[in-house]
């Protein structure tokens, strides 16, 4: 089966009466919608919302995990989908635009701080000793209890289910899946 990507040119025309071509802009994802062809994927990915939405952990911490997981990796759409999150539940620029350096920033409480800390100790690789070390477990502790410890590893399991459909599929930044899963 082919897979179609739709990619269209835009031609601008300059003050001065030159053309332009910019660089090619895709218009839809690279895979038709993952549920319809696989449709196990939605009972996977609901249980998977179902059990991180447990409320041991707040929603906006999720949010600032699973963004800062999308920027990790590199991809936009997971990026603008959980800013868009954080944006619809009235987070303000300044936190969401701090995620990417959140070490430095004066906006994140000490238990936000520590679960940034734990999805960055997990997706990126160490050099040396445990990606997860005892003393960040120990901080880590200090503010969730297990079940919310738990919780965390699991909002960051749910963004790294879905990072290789965003990684392969490459899914529009910003445009709802309804809207171009067809």
């Amino acid at each position: 089966m082919a897979i179609e990507t739709t990619i269209t040119e835009t031609t601008i025309t300059e003050t001065n009466g030159t053309e332009a071509t910019t660089a090619p802009t895709v218009t839809a994802s690279r895979l038709s919608n993952p549920v319809k062809l696989v449709p196990e994927l939605g009972a996977a990915a609901g249980a998977l919302y179902k059990a991180v939405s447990n409320g041991s952990v707040p929603q906006g911490t999720i949010d600032l995990i699973q963004l800062r997981a999308g920027q990790i990796v590199g991809n936009t759409h997971l990026t603008a989908l959980h800013t868009e999150s954080l944006r619809a539940a009235g987070e303000s620029q300044e936190r969401i635009d701090a995620v990417a350096s959140w070490q430095d920033a004066p906006y994140f409480t000490e238990a936000e701080a520590v679960a940034l800390a734990l999805v960055e100790a997990v997706l990126q690789p160490t050099t040396h000793g445990e990606r997860v070390p005892a003393a960040l477990f120990a901080r880590a502790a200090a503010h969730y209890d297990e079940k919310a410890l738990v919780t965390l590893a699991l909002a960051i399991g749910q963004v790294n289910f879905f990072i290789p459909l965003a990684l392969i599929g490459k899914p529009l930044p910003g445009v709802k899946a309804s809207e171009q899963w067809t």
